[in-house]
């Protein structure tokens, strides 16, 4: 009999420790709560003028993913002519054109990048690129955002 109460003495203190411990961690938990950084969506264009529907596709993403996450808009190969000073302006059916989605996403204050050695290869410089359009930043892709980076490629 006294066993019995003993062990129940202790699986009432033991209980009690519990219920006290979890009472506990809620009350950190609710007073920690952390809200989340905002995610990237990293865009990789490089198709040119020769694919349209690539080209608008990716950058109407641009402008809706921009709506609510930091987005970074990066053209390379083909996709230097999309981003010069004299391009042709891509168009699809039901898409913007890639001149109007450029400057609303450039409104919207998104970055927009051209690969430095694909100019270069294209025989074009800085000074060759639409105002608004930067030379790429290497530590840029990993900085554009705090959260997570989604990559889409075109």
């Amino acid at each position: 009999m006294k066993k019995t109460l003993f062990a129940l003495l202790i699986l009432a203190g033991i209980a009690s420790s519990c219920v006290n411990q979890v009472e506990k961690e809620t009350v950190i938990t609710s007073d920690t709560t952390a809200i989340a950084p905002r995610d990237g969506v990293f865009y990789h264009i490089s198709s040119g003028p020769e694919d349209p529907h690539k080209v608008v596709m990716a950058l109407k993403q641009a402008g809706m993913m921009a709506e609510d996450k930091d987005v970074l808009v990066y053209f390379d190969i083909k996709g230097i002519e999309v981003v010069l000073n004299d391009a042709q302006d891509v168009s699809y059916p039901t898409f913007p054109t890639s001149k109007e989605s450029l400057k609303f996403l450039m409104d919207k204050g998104v970055t927009i990048f051209a690969c430095p050695a694909c100019l270069k290869a294209a025989g074009k410089s800085e000074a060759d690129l639409m105002p608004g359009v930067k030379l790429a930043e290497k530590e840029m892709f990993f900085n554009f955002t705090k959260g997570r980076i989604l990559t889409l490629d075109y």
